[in-house]
């Protein structure tokens, strides 16, 4: 096992094999241990300064960053992009190159353009973090998915995961896509014809619009919100409609004749892809995968530091 990223950046989960991931699992146990205890800091991150940079609202992604960057010692600036010089017209380029000026090691960014981060890691000097791309790439939230699946079954090789919901919106699921094919899983995705891109088909996944046949097949479900902001046109005709035809249940999880494992990366909309009484029932890993989360970042952050910029 090699004790260095094969990158500088982490950009998106297709950037990176095998050996980068089971490294980062193995660091970021490491610092779950860490989280635990009553001290939760190290000074692994002493003297490095990292930028968060959010060109759209986030909450969960945004304080699960801060948060490792705390436990890790680190500098903190962070930047959103309603209250600066970006609603005046200023480039991404020139806002990131007077943030680094100023002496910052690290970028986390989340923009709403796909492709953003690659934009900014071939012109500026510092290692950049991925906070989610438009629709195309969260590989931190991937990493902790699967973490989060690894801690419950082990190895994930041969293993059924269904992603079910707005895939077409989702950036999570592009990223889980890669990881777990990476890991060995098999990959199912479930939802609606209109909710699903016909080019998933050539990622090596099957493809369903039956979700009591997907749950019956998967040995976890991954369930993603309905992204009802980035949709201008309807692609179903209600909420209740997709809750009776696509919502996980209790009801549907009684009809199976085995238990699988329940994830959703947040935020919940209750009573719409997932009723509440699945979400915080026993077979419900959700606030698993938040505290996963601190521990996968300073997992990814103190990794990259290690590479230099």
């Amino acid at each position: 096992m090699a004790k260095t990223l094969s990158t500088r950046h982490l950009i998106g989960i297709k950037n990176i094999n095998a050996d980068d991931i089971q490294l980062i699992f193995e660091t970021a146990d490491n610092f779950k241990d860490v989280i635990n205890r009553p001290i939760k800091k190290v000074p692994s991150l002493r003297d490095i300064t990292v930028a968060n940079l959010f060109f759209e609202s986030s909450t969960r992604t945004r304080v699960s960053f801060e948060l490792a960057e705390r436990r890790l010692s680190a500098d903190i600036v962070n930047f959103a992009a309603s209250s600066s010089s970006v609603s005046k017209g200023e480039t991404l380029l020139d806002t990131v190159k007077n943030i680094l000026a100023m002496k910052v090691d690290m970028v986390v960014m989340r923009h709403p353009a796909p492709g953003a981060c690659v934009f900014l890691a071939d012109r500026i000097p510092a290692n950049i973090v991925n906070a989610g791309d438009g629709t195309h790439e969260h590989p931190t939230q991937a990493l902790l998915d699967a973490f989060s699946l690894r801690e419950k079954f082990g190895d994930l090789q041969g293993k059924k995961i269904a992603i079910i919901g707005d895939i077409l919106h989702s950036r999570v699921a592009l990223s889980n896509v890669f990881c777990l094919r990476k890991l060995g899983a098999h990959v199912r995705v479930c939802g609606p014809p209109t909710l699903i891109p016909k080019h998933y088909g050539e990622l090596g996944v099957s493809v369903s619009h039956n979700i009591q046949e997907t749950l019956e097949w998967c040995d976890a479900a991954n369930v993603l919100r309905i992204q009802l902001e980035r949709q201008n046109i309807n692609f179903f005709p209600s909420l209740r409609e997709y809750h009776q035809f696509f919502g996980i249940t209790r009801e549907r999880l009684e009809r199976l004749d085995k238990e699988i494992v329940i994830m959703h990366p947040g935020p919940i909309n209750r009573g719409v892809e997932i009723s509440s009484d699945v979400a915080d029932g026993p077979h419900s890993i959700i606030l698993d995968q938040v505290e996963n989360g601190v521990a996968v970042r300073m997992a990814v952050l103190y990794l990259l530091a290690a590479q230099g910029a």
